[in-house]
């Protein structure tokens, strides 16, 4: 059994739809129907869909923000319901990264509040928020406001304030967000670091190159369930979409490309064929399709 389960999760909203001018209607949304999921120790399992799928859902109910309408949830053999207040001490969560924290305040004194309200002393809260401030790169800019951040900051700080507790578990929604490519990269190397110490993680981004990077598994989330899941490559091949052996050659002073479905044995295949027929190879690779091409084409076909 995982380190994080959940079993035929299940979670219903209640909104208003505008039907006039000045008319409503009730409107039951189906948010998460069914969805089984499960997250061995130390592996980091990425949600991909598209807006409205269920990830931020999902995310808020291991979180105990929300409790779920079926189903069952459980983090460290805890459940979230029933037992959330022992699950809160193993998490730790990343919302966006300007969510939480007060302005006019210093990164230190947002990390040291955060501290404190989970058990520790003032002193002990500084220490642990010093040594977080040292750990994502922000101890210059310590004593700044938050106010004052800029938005890559504020995202290294969320991944701080959810580390303030030590946690065994992270649920990092979209913790890129709205950053510059430096700024996304710097939190990127922060979330592989996490992993080598052995954090599970659960990790929701639109970014799906970073997913790639990043992801010992991903999942597929459509309407409120769980389509497809495995590792990048593995769930490329589930969609249908199968690596690629190409070859650019010069043929009679004529340049062409050879492309056949295949790995590496495949790209020989073609090589040899190509200098057997008196073709000079100019490039030879497999091609492998990026996720992101997977995930729009999948979704686009739904």
């Amino acid at each position: 059994m995982g380190f994080v389960v959940g079993v035929d999760i299940r979670k219903r909203f209640v909104t208003r739809e505008r039907v006039g001018l000045f008319k409503s209607r009730p409107k039951v949304v189906d948010a998460l129907r069914g969805v089984d999921i499960s997250i061995d120790r130390g592996r980091l399992l990425s949600l991909v869909g598209p807006n409205g799928a269920g990830k931020t859902t999902l995310v808020r109910i291991f979180a105990t923000l929300l409790a779920p309408d079926g189903g069952r949830a459980e983090v460290g053999g805890f459940d979230v319901v029933r037992e959330a207040e022992e699950v809160r001490r193993v998490v730790g969560l990343m919302l966006y990264p300007d969510k939480g924290f007060f302005g006019r305040l210093s990164g230190l004194e947002n990390l040291v509040y955060y501290g404190m309200l989970y058990g520790l002393s003032r002193r002990e809260a500084r220490r642990r928020a010093e040594e977080l401030l040292e750990l994502v790169g922000l101890w210059e800019a310590r004593h700044r406001p938050f106010e004052e951040y800029s938005t890559g900051m504020k995202a290294r700080l969320g991944l701080a304030k959810a580390l303030v507790n030590n946690p065994e578990f992270l649920l990092l929604d979209e913790p890129t967000v709205g950053i510059d490519p430096v700024g996304a990269r710097r939190v990127r190397e922060l979330i592989k670091g996490l992993k080598r110490e052995g954090r599970t993680i659960l990790f929701t981004s639109h970014n799906l190159y970073e997913v790639e990077e990043l992801s010992d598994d991903v999942a597929l989330i459509v309407g409120g369930q769980i389509t497809a899941r495995g590792p990048p490559d593995v769930l490329k091949q589930r969609l249908g979409f199968q690596p690629a052996a190409v070859v650019r050659a010069t043929c009679g002073g004529e340049e062409k490309t050879l492309s056949r479905s295949g790995d590496g044995r495949v790209l020989a295949l073609l090589v040899r064929e190509a200098v057997e027929s008196g073709c000079e190879v100019l490039e030879a690779y497999v091609r492998h399709p990026p996720l992101e091409e997977v995930v729009v084409k999948t979704l686009g076909g739904a």
